[in-house]
């Protein structure tokens, strides 16, 4: 998954896939969502940090991304949207037997096919 395009974290070609997939539109949409998330979990993971280090990345990841808005509840809704979506990755990548820095969108794929 190549990573780090403009201000998005995915690749304008990750995105163009994801677009061609012969699925309803809010799938392809809940898989662009995980994608994005996943490219961020991903480069905390890359850091080499240890799980709570990587909350506290997510935590500060969040608040610099709200800080336009200064909105306290915005930074804390933001913060258990997206740890939800790590632990949920993470859980999916166990299950399927892989790391969670080996995911790839057909596996993305595959989580959301199976939760539909």
């Amino acid at each position: 998954m190549s990573l780090q395009t403009n201000s998005s974290p995915l690749s304008n070609q990750i995105v163009q896939n994801i677009d061609q997939l012969d699925l309803p539109i809010i799938q392809k949409h809940h898989i662009r969502l995980l994608a994005h998330c996943l490219a961020i979990f991903q480069d905390f993971s890359n850091k080499n940090v240890s799980s709570i280090d990587e909350e506290d990345l997510l935590r500060d990841w969040c608040k610099k991304q709200s800080q336009r808005f200064d909105d306290k509840k915005f930074t804390d809704l933001l913060y258990k949207q997206m740890y939800s979506t790590m632990q949920k990755l993470k859980n999916f990548s166990i299950s399927i037997g892989k790391n969670t820095n080996e995911l790839e969108i057909e596996d993305l794929v595959n989580l959301v096919q199976q939760n539909n």
